[in-house]
């Protein structure tokens, strides 16, 4: 039968008090207390680079940081003015070039050949020094503003920083807030370098793979400020834990401009040095001329 604790001739324990042991509350309490400063010890730039940490290790770590190359086939579509002005089947070849250890600021290391039509009858051939318009009449350089707009998307293309360039010197990461785009919570993070670009990114916070980014660039002949923004979508696993965007968009001035659908992605096929540059007995055209324009 059991006794109460007037019946036992035991003390009750007093009403509205812990029975946990005075030491080990406090020892508790302390520990609390010791915690808080490293929840707000993260700054800004520590928060970021976390998050940029995480985004890598979603979008393949160190088999992604390996990617040799790929091949994305699909559609490309251009726009002017919200309108349709131009759609082509596309297959895109990238190669990335070894980077340099430790890593060099301003280092351009990315080859790109986009070739349209079912048999691939005109293609556009972009090298760390050059490019190249191809079709069955010869090759044509390409104007050199098409070509440094080409170069300078790509230093801004988060999926090119992260294979790339972090640890670049002057790469900077800074956290600015949460937020939600498109109903999908972002952390949106600024990742800036020693030439002044700086490429506003929003990882998604669940998947944390990066679904859009917002850079500005000046006009070379205006100097007006535009307003590009990229928006990354449907990923899927390519191979090896390695996650790519099916659909890719891009907008200017709040207009959309790009649109490039995939239909598959294959990596590290071993591209070879041919597929990037001219032939010895290609014949060379004379001056540039206005170039395809569904890239970038």
């Amino acid at each position: 039968m059991m006794r109460s604790h007037e019946q036992a001739g035991e003390a009750s324990p007093p009403v509205g008090r812990s029975s946990l042991p005075l030491a080990a509350a406090v020892q508790c309490a302390l520990m609390c207390l010791l915690a808080l400063p490293s929840l707000a010890a993260e700054s800004n730039q520590d928060r970021g680079k976390r998050i940029v940490d995480e985004a890598l290790a979603a979008i393949g770590g160190k088999n992604f940081l390996g990617l040799r190359d790929l091949v994305v086939s699909g559609r490309a579509y251009s726009f002017y003015r919200e309108e349709l002005s131009g759609l082509s089947i596309a297959k895109i070849y990238t190669r990335y070039l070894i980077r340099p250890e430790p890593p060099v600021a301003g280092f351009f290391g990315l080859r790109e050949r986009e070739s349209f039509g079912k048999k691939e009858e005109s293609s556009v051939v972009f090298t760390e020094k050059d490019a190249y318009e191809i079709t069955f009449r010869g090759a044509r350089p390409i104007p050199e503003d098409r070509y440094n707009r080409f170069r300078e998307s790509t230093l801004r293309d988060v999926l090119y920083i992260l294979r790339q360039r972090l640890g670049e010197p002057g790469l900077t990461i800074e956290s600015r807030h949460t937020d939600v785009i498109d109903n999908q919570p972002v952390e949106i993070v600024d990742i800036s370098d020693s030439d002044n670009r700086i490429v506003t990114v929003y990882f998604q916070r669940s998947t944390k793979l990066p679904i859009r980014q917002v850079t500005e660039r000046r006009d070379p002949k205006t100097n007006e400020r535009n307003e590009e923004v990229t928006v990354y979508s449907k990923f899927r696993d390519v191979g090896g834990g390695v996650m790519w965007p099916f659909a890719v968009q891009r907008e200017r001035n709040g207009e959309k401009i790009f649109s490039m659908f995939a239909e598959s992605v294959k990596i590290n096929q071993d591209l070879t040095d041919n597929l990037f540059t001219l032939p010895a007995d290609m014949k060379i055209l004379g001056g540039p001329k206005k170039a395809i324009e569904l890239k970038k």
